[in-house]
């Protein structure tokens, strides 16, 4: 019987969602988990034995907040939530490499996939939950943790703009050879996921597809608090 999650995974859009990320790198979702699943994932962050890691982002100047990587076994929700979607992403991150003229193909599942990344010495555990304050921001990066990387990741927003924070929308911005640089900014609901590109996207040009590098932040948080979910398909080193 499948779970309350997989069930809303497997009820997306999925054709539109891919759409979206063919034409701009990213897809917002509609609300996937519901305020009372948000606020226990909040609430998990005071759990020190559910994660491997915590990161201070001032001391590396990677911003104004900080982190946390759970630890294998991951939380039930977010097992699920990414082990549901892999399988509709990776698809879509063939047809990228494909079109890059990149011989490699995703396996269908995330356990198989999983298996290449311990293959490659790539065994940490790298969904996060991640905390800001008034103040707080990230500065634009992109999530490598090693020789393979999957195309795409998720955000799940758990907090709820307007009422919880102010400020703090999800930034992107492409840089597009011999062009200007492309900012995109996203202020999603709580609940919603922003299904975004690792670290680049394909683009239609005149002679063929060619990459476009991608980095993302998140702007200064005005006032209030904001938590959010991160949820990265390969492992780390």
């Amino acid at each position: 019987m499948q779970s309350s999650i997989a069930k809303r995974i497997e009820g997306l859009d999925w054709a539109g969602l891919s759409r979206s990320l063919w034409e701009d790198g990213y897809a917002l979702t509609p609300s996937i988990l519901s305020p009372d699943e948000c606020s226990k994932l909040i609430a998990s962050y005071s759990d020190e034995a559910l994660f491997r890691s915590h990161i201070i982002m001032a001391r590396y100047r990677f911003g104004l907040g900080d982190y946390k990587y759970f630890n294998y076994p991951l939380p039930e929700i977010v097992q699920e939530l990414r082990e549901c979607s892999y399988p509709h992403l990776a698809p879509v991150a063939s047809e990228w490499n494909k079109a890059l003229g990149i011989a490699d193909a995703y396996p269908n599942s995330l356990s198989a996939y999983s298996k290449e990344c311990h293959k490659r010495g790539q065994s940490r555990p790298t969904p996060l939950l991640l905390h800001y304050e008034a103040g707080g921001y990230n500065c634009l990066h992109q999530d490598l943790y090693g020789e393979l990387a999957f195309p795409f990741q998720m955000t799940f927003f758990l907090s709820e703009p307007s009422k919880d924070f102010d400020g703090g929308e999800f930034v992107m911005v492409e840089q597009v050879p011999r062009a200007q640089s492309k900012a995109h900014v996203i202020a999603p609901r709580q609940g919603q996921a922003l299904i975004f590109t690792t670290c680049y996207r394909p683009v239609k040009g005149s002679r063929g597809y060619y990459r476009a590098n991608i980095k993302h932040g998140v702007s200064k948080i005005r006032s209030g608090r904001r938590y959010t979910l991160g949820v990265i398909f390969h492992d780390a080193e």
